[in-house]
C-alpha cells in the first residue's frame, strides 16, 4: 500500500543554470514526491501521474513493499561482477523463465541495451543456421527501439536518425504491411525481425493478433528470429505479465526493461535454448547488469506485477479507462482517434500534443507525447477507477 512520509524530506532548489547535458526539454516544475499515483512538486502543487516514469513506475510512488525490498537489497552485496555467481540474479532469471516461453535471460542495464544485446544475439545464432549473408535486422514502420547505433538504425525516427548517420549497417526498416515484409524477408539473408506488440512512442499502434500470428509464422518458415520488444508494453501493461500472451504469439527473443527494478536500472534478454546456444563465454557481457542488489529488487517487482489480481484489475479499469477516453472524444470532438489496451493508450488530437501537455500540467495532469499529434497515457498499475476518472477530467478541462 502506499504511504506519505510523515515528515518529507527537505528540499533544495534547483541551480540555474543546470551543469547538465541538455538534451531534453525538461517541465518547468520540480518534483519532490510521491504517494500512490500522485507527484508534488516543490510548491506543494499536486499532479496526477499519467506518465509512470514513461511506463517505469507500474508500483506508483511511496509503495512500502518496494521501499522494504530496497533496503532488505542493500543489507546485502551491491555488486560483485559477473565474473562470480550470487543468487538474486540466478532466482530472478529463473522466475522470468517460469513465467515466460524463455529458457535463457540476459541481465543488462537499459532497455537500449537489451535490444543491441538482442541484436548480437540473434545475428550470432543465424550464422548457426545460415551463411554470413544472413545477418540483417528489420524493423517496421512506426517503430522505437533505442538510441544507440543499431537500435536507432531500428527507429522510426528521422529527426533522431538523422544527426548521427551513418548508423549501423546491416539494419533496416520495413512498411508494417503483411505482403510487403513477405517481399523483405529472405531466409537466406535475414537474422531477424524486431517488433513491438504495442507500438509505444510511435503512436501507441495496437498491432492485432492475427498480424502477429502471420508474422510468427513467416519468421518461422524462413528461420528468421522473432524478436518482441516489450521494453514499454510488457509487465502487466496491457493487463496481462507480457505482452505477448494478449495474443498468444510467443517470440524467439524478448527484450524488457523500464518498469522491471521499481525504478533502477536494468534490462533483460529472454530467449529460447535454441538461440542462447549458440552463444559462448565472451561473445557479450556487462560490468553492472544483474547485479545482486538490482535483481533482489526487481524479484519484488516480477512478483507484484506477476499477481493475477492486479493484472485482472489493469484489464478491467483499462476496458472502463478506453471507454471514458471514447466518451470524451464523443463529447469534445477534440480527440480524432484513441487507441489502446489495459493501461497505455495513445489520443489523436486536432492541435499539436506539445501544447495540450502544458495545458495539462497546469490543471495537475502529467503526460506525455507519442508524436506530433499524439498524447500517451500511462497511468501506474495501481491506479484505481476513482484515479483514472480524476485524471480524464482534468484532461477534459485541458484540452478546452
Amino acid at each position: 500500500m502506499a504511504t506519505l512520509m510523515a515528515t518529507p524530506p527537505a528540499v533544495t532548489p534547483i541551480a540555474a543554470p543546470s551543469a547538465l547535458l541538455p538534451v531534453y526539454k525538461r517541465a518547468p516544475i520540480e518534483l519532490v514526491r510521491g504517494e500512490g499515483v500522485r507527484l508534488y512538486d516543490a510548491e506543494g502543487k499536486e499532479y496526477i501521474d499519467f506518465t509512470s516514469g514513461i511506463a517505469v513506475n507500474a508500483l506508483g510512488y511511496g509503495d512500502e513493499g518496494l521501499r522494504e525490498a530496497i533496503h532488505a537489497a542493500a543489507d546485502g552485496l551491491i555488486h560483485v561482477s559477473n565474473l562470480f555467481r550470487t543468487s538474486p540474479g540466478e532466482q530472478l532469471a529463473e522466475r522470468l523463465v517460469e513465467l515466460s516461453f524463455a529458457d535463457r535471460v540476459f541481465f543488462c542495464n537499459s532497455g537500449v541495451e537489451a535490444n543491441e544485446g538482442a541484436f548480437k544475439f540473434a545475428r550470432r545464432w543465424a550464422r548457426t543456421v545460415g551463411s554470413l549473408a544472413k545477418h540483417e535486422i528489420v524493423g517496421v514502420r512506426g517503430s522505437f527501439h533505442g538510441r544507440l547505433f543499431a537500435s536507432l538504425a531500428a527507429t522510426d525516427r528521422p529527426a533522431y536518425r538523422a544527426p548521427f548517420r551513418p548508423l549501423a549497417g546491416g539494419v533496416s526498416i520495413a512498411e508494417r504491411d503483411l505482403e510487403t515484409l513477405a517481399g523483405l524477408l529472405s531466409a537466406e539473408t535475414v537474422a531477424a525481425l524486431v517488433i513491438e506488440p504495442i507500438q509505444g512512442e510511435g503512436g501507441v499502434r495496437v498491432f492485432d493478433a492475427g498480424y502477429l500470428h502471420e508474422l510468427r509464422a513467416l519468421t518461422r518458415e524462413r528461420r528468421i528470429a522473432l524478436i518482441f520488444d516489450e521494453i514499454q508494453c510488457g509487465l502487466g501493461r496491457t493487463g496481462h505479465l507480457f505482452a505477448y500472451e494478449r495474443v498468444n504469439v510467443a517470440p524467439d527473443i524478448m527484450t524488457l526493461a523500464k518498469p522491471i527494478a521499481g525504478g533502477l536500472p536494468m534490462g533483460a534478454i529472454l530467449l529460447t535454448e535454441e538461440i542462447g546456444a549458440a552463444m559462448q563465454p565472451g561473445d557479450h557481457g556487462t560490468t553492472f547488469g544483474g547485479g545482486p542488489f538490482v535483481t533482489s529488487v526487481a524479484r519484488h517487482v516480477l512478483n507484484r506485477v506477476a499477481d493475477p489480481g492486479l493484472l485482472e484489475s489493469v484489464r478491467s479499469n483499462g476496458q472502463w479507462l478506453g471507454a471514458q477516453l471514447r466518451d470524451l472524444a464523443s463529447r469534445t470532438r477534440r480527440i480524432r482517434d484513441v487507441r489502446g489496451v489495459g493501461f497505455i493508450w495513445g489520443i489523436d488530437v486536432h492541435e499539436p500534443a506539445a501544447e495540450v501537455i502544458p495545458r495539462a500540467r497546469a490543471q495537475g495532469l502529467l503526460m506525455v507525447g507519442a508524436g506530433d499529434h499524439t498524447l500517451r497515457i500511462l497511468p501506474p498499475l495501481i491506479a484505481t477507477p476513482a484515479d483514472l476518472s480524476e485524471g480524464v477530467s482534468r484532461l477534459e478541462r485541458a484540452l478546452g
